[in-house]
């Protein structure tokens, strides 16, 4: 890739962000060269997403110093910027292309420069899907540039949905898509703005390895197809690799390394360092048993779906539990039938609350009802109340009404049980939710989960986007829970790494069948030989 002749497109001066007195970012020196390819690196709470804020430049930070400067051509007469390259060419509407800096930290943001510049970035963020729900793909893009006061034709948004192996989903209603799906249109929606710069931020950290692997490869190919400059973040370093020239290590908002994505994603693993071993844990009777489960429903272009197939399953007391398998395995679905939140259309499905079976098939207070309110659930998409504390959201905001001194001290207790120190526990509980780092965040929401008290915790994909150390420390979080309340837990991923790290057992499911239960080392074995090739085309 020789674009060594290109000018500086973007070049970061000392920049330093503060929130209070949290310091988000310190003294980052960085230039990015038009048409190069960077990653970023770096844990939760790294200052990754900060910098990429900054970088899109439609927000205003208060606390912000140093510079970012975008060089650039710019026509005088319609307003259009491009890269700085085109710097003296003629622009679409006759007028000419002058060169110009803009200083993000120095321009105000209302500033007409800068609303220019914005507007011409790209965007893909982590988890957020801002598609119309009930349109169709096609049309979702078509509306990709309805803000500029454009229209695009049928044609150019098929092109766009053939730029990113979507021409086979156009007609699908866009909530009816999976995830790896939905960030493939958000992809073709943002190239429907012919960007200068892509910024992505953890764009597949919530897909399993197949899926995120075709998104990759789209943007990889969107990348070069529209010489646009990729300023990409992740906690996987085949990312980095894969996708991008040269990294960048952030480490606690400073960069730590910088230089050939293999060497600086090293460096970033070593910091993760190692898990330590695990204790033998003895896991008492049984709690769950399922039988023959099946959920079955009419989809409106698959006919009957058979989400869940006559699986069988025993989870014991005091257990970890892996649900794993690719995406539309079933493995939601079933765990969604063990909480009580659906309703099987077959089978059989109970609960042990005490000394009683509870039958889940069985709706009302009288019936799941006494199991439910022992099952504790953390989705994937958890929200801490933003303008509420930490002690508010794990009392009042989830209606746990108790004399302030025992809900402080037993917020106190629940906060040390994912692995707050006592210092840190009280330290967090007066803290906003954007004052914690991703990882100390996904604590709290467990521990929201748990100051209520229930026998059974389910959580939906616990480490969707994280990176290695901060799943270290839900890992960590996950097996102290267990160790001081005797918790039992059904998790269900797609990461058999933190699988093998956590669970006990794992059962894994294909196509709404419970194929194997075993040890994850065993349901690991099991994946590698039936599964890869199928995570691979899926």
């Amino acid at each position: 890739m020789g674009h060594d002749s290109l000018a500086p497109f973007i070049e970061i001066r000392d920049l330093t962000v503060r929130f209070g007195d949290v310091v988000a970012l310190r003294n980052i020196n960085l230039v990015i060269e038009e048409g190069e390819s960077v990653g970023i690196l770096g844990r939760s709470g790294s200052g990754k997403s900060v910098l990429m804020h900054v970088l899109r430049g439609v927000e205003s930070f208060p606390g912000m110093s140093g510079s970012v400067i975008f060089h650039v051509a710019r026509c005088m007469n319609c307003r259009r910027v491009e890269p700085p390259s085109r710097a003296g060419e003629k622009c679409k509407c006759g007028g000419v292309l002058d060169h110009i800096d803009a200083d993000l930290v120095a321009l105000d943001i209302n500033d007409p420069l800068r609303r220019d510049i914005a507007r011409r970035m790209a965007i893909m963020l982590q988890r957020t899907f801002a598609l119309y729900g009930d349109e169709r793909v096609i049309v979702n893009v078509m509306r990709a540039v309805e803000e500029t006061g454009d229209t695009m034709s049928v044609q150019v948004a098929a092109d766009l949905l053939d730029e990113v192996n979507l021409s086979h989903r156009l007609m699908h209603v866009a909530r009816e898509l999976s995830g790896g799906e939905k960030q493939r249109v958000v992809l073709a929606r943002q190239l429907a703005k012919s960007p200068m710069v892509l910024l992505a931020d953890e764009p597949t950290g919530t897909l399993d390895p197949a899926t995120a692997k075709v998104v990759h490869e789209s943007i990889k190919r969107a990348v070069h197809d529209f010489k646009m400059t990729l300023i990409i973040t992740s906690h996987w370093e085949d990312v980095m690799v894969e996708l991008t020239q040269r990294a960048i290590l952030l480490d606690q908002g400073v960069i730590k390394a910088e230089g050939k994505p293999k060497d600086v994603a090293a460096q970033f693993l070593a910091m993760a360092g190692e898990l330590g071993l695990r204790e033998e844990v003895a896991v008492g009777a049984p709690i769950i048993k399922a039988n023959g489960l099946s959920k079955r429903y009419i989809s409106i272009d698959r006919g009957v779906v058979k989400a869940v197939d006559n699986a069988s399953l025993e989870i014991n007391e005091g257990e970890i539990f892996g649900l794993v398998g690719i995406s539309g395995g079933g493995k939601t679905t079933l765990s969604k039938m063990l909480s009580g939140i659906i309703t099987p259309t077959g089978g059989s499905i109970s609960v042990r609350v005490g000394d009683d079976w509870v039958d889940m098939t069985v709706l009302g207070p009288n019936g799941r009802g006494r199991a439910t309110k022992y099952i504790g659930i953390l989705h994937q998409e958890y929200t801490l109340y933003p303008s509420r504390s930490v002690i508010e959201n794990m009392t009042e905001a989830i209606g746990l009404s108790l004399p302030f001194e025992l809900a402080e001290r037993k917020a106190i207790h629940t906060l040390e049980t994912v692995g707050f120190g006592e210092d840190q526990a009280v330290a967090v509980l007066e803290k906003m939710p954007d004052e914690l780092s991703e990882g100390e965040r996904h604590r709290v929401a467990m521990a929201q989960v748990l100051i209520k008290e229930p026998r059974i915790v389910v959580l939906d994909e616990p480490t969707g986007t994280m990176d290695a150390i901060t799943k270290i420390e839900v890992t960590k979080s996950i097996l102290n829970a267990r160790e001081e309340l005797g918790e039992t837990f059904v998790i269900v991923s797609h990461d058999m790494d933190f699988v093998k790290n956590v669970c006990d057992r794992a059962m894994l499911m294909r196509n709404g069948k419970a194929i194997f239960t075993g040890l994850p080392d065993e349901v690991m074995a099991k994946i590698t030989e039936d599964e890869v090739k199928e995570m691979l085309g899926s």
